[in-house]
């Protein structure tokens, strides 16, 4: 799925801060300073990991899908959930002898979030840096907040319990920066929808999120295409293309490579996932008869 490039899409933008923010780097050992702190880069700035921000817009996602059928989304934190178990994936290693075979039976059983956001058994075609602060527009400052846990008995706060805790303002901008390789259209389509919780305030960060803390708002800048597929030929590329890429890289780097994606392009990508949905719920369909009719003739076998 990787050992050809055939397309690249580039995000950009900023990451601003609705409300406060509160990703914590667990309990601090300091005698000094809050109880929870954010975390933080080398120098004391805030940061976002970019698995914080993937994992919340794939955990969005994965909602959506499993409100159509919940096999359209496995859940990564359960093995057993998983579109290919680890028993399972050792048994296909043993019916496949030819790696393209292989590969193309284990993108059949992969469920539609794995295939983009990645699984213990494939690599994830989305990949998001870390948010760093914007420096210009970052004061150094940070807001300390009480916090404590209610005894339920009494609603009254519990003995020993008071804490304080870290946030990052409101207003504060983080860079935003995604790349999606050799993704298909319908991938990027799941992506589009992704991205449009974001940018509509629908994804809320970090912890707190009852209390009102989270809620961020994703700005794109600027997304940029490149491919160098042939356009007969989806699935091969086109030696042309690829050149005039590598060219550009060398020769160009100061201009932006790719086509910048307009708006009506983010709707069609949108739009083939839509219609892909129903291809995918149908073979869902079949290879659950498939299984229905094996278990049924073991049964009489019996």
């Amino acid at each position: 799925m990787f050992d050809t490039f055939k397309n690249r899409l580039e995000l950009s933008g900023t990451l601003w801060t609705v409300t406060a923010l509160r990703i914590s780097q667990g309990r601090s050992l300091e005698p000094i300073g809050s109880d929870l702190p954010v975390v933080k880069d080398a120098l004391g700035h805030p940061l976002i990991p970019g698995s914080s921000f993937k994992g919340a817009m794939r955990s969005r996602l994965e909602s959506f899908l499993r409100g159509i059928d919940d096999n359209l989304a496995a859940n990564p934190a359960i093995e057993e959930e998983w579109a290919i178990p680890s028993d399972v994936m050792k048994q296909l290693k043993e019916d496949h002898q030819n790696d393209a075979d292989l590969t193309r039976t284990i993108i059949g059983r992969t469920d539609l979030t794995s295939l983009l956001f990645g699984s213990p058994w494939m690599a994830s075609k989305f990949q998001v840096r870390d948010l760093t602060v914007i420096r210009d527009s970052w004061f150094g400052q940070y807001q300390e907040r009480d916090g404590v846990s209610i005894d339920r008995d009494t609603e009254t706060a519990a003995d020993g319990k008071l804490y304080d805790f870290q946030v990052v303002p409101a207003g504060t901008p983080f860079t935003f920066k995604a790349i999606v390789e050799n993704a298909e259209e319908w991938e990027l389509g799941l992506l589009m929808i992704g991205l449009h919780q974001f940018e509509t305030e629908q994804i809320p960060l970090g912890g707190g999120r009852s209390r009102g803390l989270g809620v961020v708002k994703l700005e794109i800048k600027e997304m940029r295409w490149i491919d160098v597929r042939r356009s007969d030929e989806p699935d091969r590329c086109d030696p042309a293309k690829m050149q005039d890429y590598l060219r550009h890289l060398i020769m160009e780097q100061e201009t932006p490579v790719g086509e910048v994606v307009s708006p009506e392009q983010r709707k069609e990508w949108a739009s083939q996932f839509i219609s892909s949905l129903q291809e995918h719920i149908d073979r869902l369909s079949q290879a659950k008869t498939t299984i229905e009719a094996a278990q049924s003739s073991s049964n009489q076998a019996k």
